[in-house]
């Protein structure tokens, strides 16, 4: 397996012309010294990774992984600089409107004030121009933005599916950079690398996500890349303190606790897995709990829906209000899994939170705990009836969050509750169908084979001097089942 995965890495190494980017200009210099904090030691090996990356005549093809709050961002925006500076382009793309307009605000804040040459300006410089893409841009907006992108005037687009139109067109697309990468399927990750192949050079690529995976899965879901990790978090973030409710006296707590911090000035979410009451399933909805909680619980505060059936427009609405205090309680389902940074939000209430699996959950959590202040997430189960007497029922998932909030140890928790899941069809959890391997027993094993992949391949790319290796390759995997391996 491992063969196979660095093989087809270092072919596409040798078959693909990348742009060799200058890495250590005066742009991502002032970049650094402009920035209001410290990085982290693991934000700086992660970035010179990376620089090693663009400065290789070989595209990058690079996975960061980096759990809730470590930082990804400053990590994105360094490497699009480093394109920007050499006369290029810079575009990242988001799983939803929301995300793609949390990206845009943040980039041009941490980018204020940076200019580059221009030789067209009275003043031979101008600001970074960084513009958002969505289908929500008005038309002229989108002509302007379009336009652009093609003439070059535009350094960074941000943006969401908008961004991979036919009518969108880069002058020099350098860097991509894909963010919640899993959100994507690989002809839209590709599409948008094409759109910057300019005389055969191909944009190095940068894919993210803050859903930590157990390193020997990530060596072998996505052994054609490389992987770098975000394992530490910016100093001054707030620890959050993670809390199980279970059954109704407890969950008159949580209440409480929400109408305390709302009465302190903070703000709150409370997450429902379904939009609307369903007869099968007897869990929360959003638009059962939001008419419950303005009439019992939280009756006096401020309290808004947000769900995916909702209008683009109505969405950003609700948002709006929401990041600037004019609401004080948001109920929503998982859309606000990720993008959403109201650092004044500090309680986050997970109703039938047995309902989500580890990473959502860790996911969800995440949008607290973004500001100053001390933050909580209160985990809210039922208790279960058994010979009519309600009953408290031993979740492991529940139990690994409340104990820990690295996302990382999560992930290794997840694989051993889950069930390692299957390589080579869509199934996600369960059995394996490695039948002696396995990536939790055999993490030691993993790394030892990739290792020796790489020093069988490396002098020999196509196994020619190993006839027989090459043959039993061929028998280990079918054509259709190493491109199912490199799609998903």
């Amino acid at each position: 397996m491992q063969l196979v995965l660095v093989m087809r890495k270092r072919s596409i190494e040798r078959d693909s012309i990348g742009i060799q980017h200058k890495v250590n200009g005066q742009l991502v210099a002032r970049f650094y010294q402009h920035l209001p904090y410290e990085l982290t030691q693991a934000q700086y090996r992660v970035i010179a990774e990376i620089e090693a990356d663009l400065a290789s005549p070989h595209p990058m093809h690079r996975l960061l992984q980096g759990d809730v709050g470590a930082g990804k961002t400053i990590v994105a925006v360094s490497a699009m600089l480093a394109a920007v500076q050499g006369g290029h382009q810079g575009a990242l793309m988001a799983p939803t409107e929301v995300l793609a307009e949390q990206h845009a605000v943040g980039i041009r804040k941490l980018l204020a004030g940076l200019h580059i040459p221009a030789s067209d300006n009275l003043f031979g410089e101008r600001e970074v121009r960084v513009e958002l893409l969505t289908s929500s841009v008005t038309a002229e907006r989108r002509r302007d933005v379009i336009a652009g992108l093609a003439d070059g005037s535009i350094d960074i687009a941000i943006g969401t599916h908008a961004l991979i139109q036919d009518s969108v067109q880069f002058h020099s697309l350098g860097v991509v950079v894909v963010d919640e990468q899993h959100r994507f399927g690989v002809e839209q990750r590709a599409a948008l690398r094409d759109k910057g192949e300019n005389g055969g050079a191909v944009p190095d690529v940068l894919v993210m996500t803050a859903t930590p995976i157990p390193r020997t899965a990530a060596m072998t879901v996505y052994g054609d890349l490389d992987v770098s990790v975000l394992d530490q978090k910016p100093p001054g973030r707030t620890p959050i303190v993670t809390k199980h409710a279970l059954g109704d006296d407890e969950e008159a707590e949580v209440w409480a606790d929400v109408c305390a911090e709302v009465a302190a000035g903070r703000q709150a979410y409370v997450v429902c897995p379904l939009i609307e009451e369903s007869e099968k399933l007897e869990v929360a909805s959003a638009e059962e709990t939001i008419a419950r909680l303005a009439f019992d619980e939280l009756k006096g505060l401020r309290l808004a829906l947000l769900h995916g059936r909702m209008s683009s427009a109505e969405k950003e609405s609700v948002m709006d209000a929401f990041r600037t205090g004019e609401t004080d309680v948001l109920v929503a389902t998982t859309v606000i899994e990720v993008g959403v940074d109201v650092p004044n939000a500090t309680i986050m209430v997970i109703l039938d939170a047995d309902r989500f699996g580890i990473a959502q959950l860790h996911q969800l959590r995440g949008r607290v705990g973004r500001g100053v202040h001390a933050s909580r997430c209160w985990l809210v189960t039922s208790l279960k009836e058994t010979d009519d007497i309600l009953v408290p029922e031993a979740n492991p998932r529940i139990e690994a969050l409340v104990e820990s909030d690295d996302g990382f140890y999560l992930a290794e928790a997840d694989l051993e509750l889950r069930g390692e899941g299957t390589l080579m069809n869509k199934e996600q959890k369960g059995r394996s169908d490695l039948k002696l391997a396995s990536l939790r027993r055999d993490r030691e094993l993993v790394e030892l084979a990739r290792e020796a992949a790489y020093e069988i391949v490396d002098p020999d790319i196509t196994l020619s001097k190993q006839p027989e290796l090459r043959a039993e390759l061929s028998m280990f995997l079918r054509p259709e089942d190493e491109e199912f391996l490199f799609k998903s």
